[in-house]
């Protein structure tokens, strides 16, 4: 098959899914009175996806998943497409649809396990999982694969492992075909809610977008000092509200960051590590956020407003924590910001892109006053933002009706990881659930943990940074949220704690070694030490380790409470977070002493530890704070002091 005839069926598949996934938001077949189930819709896009992953991820590639990203945006690697990947294709589009087109009538045939049946299910299955070891690498599909096995030869476990015999037909047919598993709720938030945000995504970023926002980061925060890196932090966030993929972020936004850093005067390793950790935290800024924070809205049966709500602090905290480091590292190398007649006003930039706001704010108005389901409001908003491109130039430039249609199309291409990895969740979702592992499991951390929220939290946070290490955030956020949030929820915490603390828990392997992804990306366009970078950038998020306990013990940080309530919890936030930034730079206007940045760290612990951890007291809160705005004061007027002070001549 030649490569330009290969290229359009891709293009075909990429339009296909857009269009089946539109056509159903909008209840087109209902309209037409033409019954579909939501499974005949999801095995037709899972066909299309496994399809296109096979293509775009050939087996011949020597990455995958997140590195083929890397490799893809930033080294220009090319893979050929071989004929095993054409035929897995091909196996993908045959299998799925047919699922898709006899749905109701397998339904009622595979109660007997025809043979049949379960050749089509364990043909689907396996094809997942090998598209998810091209996506995701060998680590989701080995997990998932320990639990098929012990769903098969559990019974011959202990008693506390332990599952009743289950055959493998059912198993396949359980896997495959059940809304329990593959095609269930989990496929179904990817497809039917994530996609129209994809779709906006690249529409914004196709129609100028990208260069709205970078140009808004760069007049607002390119003047201050270390206005580089400022213009990163703040661009990145930007970004990542719109992907929601840190690697993506990385690969999108470093290639402009990182080099303007450099030229500013950071270190490589140091540009890498801001860039990997201001993209990281794009999975968790509101409006849109990852795919993980749909999930969540599924799984705690509430609107993805609310979701969106309760992340607003968190995310505020994450991205001022990085800012703040940005900023005292800045004043500790003395890079200066650069002169303001080089940089555009925000007014100008407002006045020029303004057209790219409003659609922000129509999904942020549809999502919280509107009460819209969050796909209608995604659509609604990309219809408007598409009417605006195509009227408002930008740049001297408007977006033509080919240019709209070819971002829309694009889309379909951009979320097949998304889906591949969704699919690959719900076979793991699945396999808990008919061996019941996901209640066993559940009760042995509340065992392990002897009743206390503290080593439960603890627990529950290693094994989100260990698993967060090789596994996509949204996998890890489903196995978590299946096995350890039930857990936090017995143990007192809300369900949005909950399942918050397990979220913003499993991004942080995105910049930690030995894996860090988002930093070894970023390391590739500096061309820095990788592991340097990696440790570089573990310090930069420093604060991120710490931030899911802190709103696990205040509920006001997740916007749950009095608003006094909201407002107090945030300033002793940002307190104990400028302190023990202090701590770890060693710099505010002066440098700071060993000594006194040891005890800048246990004043910042105090501030931010709860009053639950010293007896139900807040007496030593409140004197802590005090000490801490105390200590702030003093550096600042003994750096004043130093500044003032005549040089002594030798």
């Amino acid at each position: 098959m030649s490569d330009r005839l290969l290229n359009y069926w891709m293009v075909a598949m990429r339009a296909a899914i857009v269009f089946v996934v539109v056509i159903w938001i909008a209840n087109i077949p209902g309209r037409l009175q033409i019954p579909i189930f939501t499974e005949q819709l999801l095995a037709a896009v899972l066909g299309l996806a496994l399809a296109l992953c096979f293509l775009t991820f050939p087996f011949a590639s020597k990455t995958t998943g997140e590195e083929a990203i890397v490799a893809k945006v930033i080294e220009g690697e090319q893979n050929k497409i071989g004929w095993s990947d054409i035929v897995l294709a091909v196996l993908s589009l045959v299998t799925c649809f047919y699922v898709a087109v006899r749905y109701p009538d397998l339904i009622i045939e595979l109660a007997t396990r025809p043979v049949g049946g379960v050749v089509v299910a364990g043909i689907i299955v396996l094809l997942v999982f090998e598209a998810s070891r091209r996506v995701t690498g060998w680590a989701l599909m080995l997990i998932v694969l320990a639990l098929c096995a012990h769903a098969m030869l559990g019974w011959m476990l202990p008693e506390q492992f332990a599952s009743r015999p289950i055959s493998i037909s059912r198993l396949l047919v359980y896997l495959g075909i059940d809304t329990n598993a593959l095609l269930g709720n989990t496929l179904q938030i990817a497809v039917v809610v994530v996609i129209p945000f994809i779709i906006m995504g690249q529409v914004l970023s196709r129609c100028g977008g990208s260069d709205f926002f970078a140009d808004l980061a760069a007049s607002l925060m390119g003047h201050f000092r270390g206005g580089a890196a400022k213009i990163a932090v703040v661009g990145s966030a930007f970004f990542g509200m719109i992907s929601g993929s840190a690697v993506a972020n990385v690969a999108s936004v470093g290639t402009i960051t990182i080099p303007l850093m450099k030229r500013a005067g950071f270190p490589g390793h140091t540009a890498a590590g801001v860039e990997a950790v201001g993209s990281t935290g794009g999975q968790i800024a509101p409006p849109v956020m990852g795919a993980a924070a749909f999930l969540m809205a599924e799984y705690l049966q509430v609107p993805y407003g609310d979701v969106m709500v309760a992340a607003i602090i968190p995310a505020f905290l994450f991205y001022a924590a990085l800012f703040i480091q940005v900023d005292l590292e800045s004043a500790k190398l003395g890079i200066v910001g650069q002169p303001r007649d080089t940089l555009p006003s925000v007014w100008t930039v407002l006045r020029h892109g303004w057209h790219f706001v409003v659609p922000f704010a129509v999904l942020v108005g549809g999502l919280l006053w509107a009460n819209m389901e969050a796909e209608y409001a995604a659509l609604f908003a990309t219809l408007v933002l598409i009417a605006l491109a195509m009227t408002v130039k930008h740049k001297g430039h408007r977006m033509t009706p080919r240019g709209a249609l070819a971002a829309v199309v694009s889309a379909g291409g951009a979320v097949i990881d998304i889906i591949i990895i969704t699919a690959i969740a719900g076979i793991l979702i699945g396999a808990m659930t008919i061996t019941g592992v996901s209640f066993s499991l559940t009760q042995q951390l509340l065992s392990a943990s002897g009743d206390s929220l503290v080593i439960l939290l603890i627990l529950t946070a290693i094994v989100s940074f260990v698993l967060g290490l090789p596994l996509p955030t949204v996998g890890v956020y489903v196995i978590l949220a299946t096995l350890a949030a039930p857990a936090l929820v017995q143990a007192g915490l809300s369900p949005m704690q909950a399942h918050m603390f397990v979220l913003f828990s499993g991004i942080l392997g995105m910049v930690t070694p030995p894996v860090a992804l988002a930093a070894f990306a970023a390391a590739t366009i500096a061309r820095s030490d990788q592991w340097r970078t990696g440790w570089t950038a573990m310090r930069l998020s420093w604060c991120a380790y710490f931030i899911p306990f802190m709103f696990a013990y205040s509920a006001p940080l997740l916007m749950q409470g009095s608003w006094t309530a909201i407002l107090v919890a945030l300033f002793d936030a940002l307190l104990g977070i400028f302190l023990g930034t202090l701590a770890v730079v060693g710099y505010l206007t002066a440098p700071i002493s060993l000594m006194f940045r040891f005890a800048y760290a246990v004043l910042a612990a105090l501030v931010l530890l709860p009053p639950s951890a010293f007896g139900g007291s807040t007496m030593v809160s409140i004197i802590a704070s005090i000490a801490g705005l105390a200590a702030v004061a003093y550096e600042i007027v003994r750096g004043r002091t130093a500044a003032k002070r005549p040089a002594v001549s030798a």
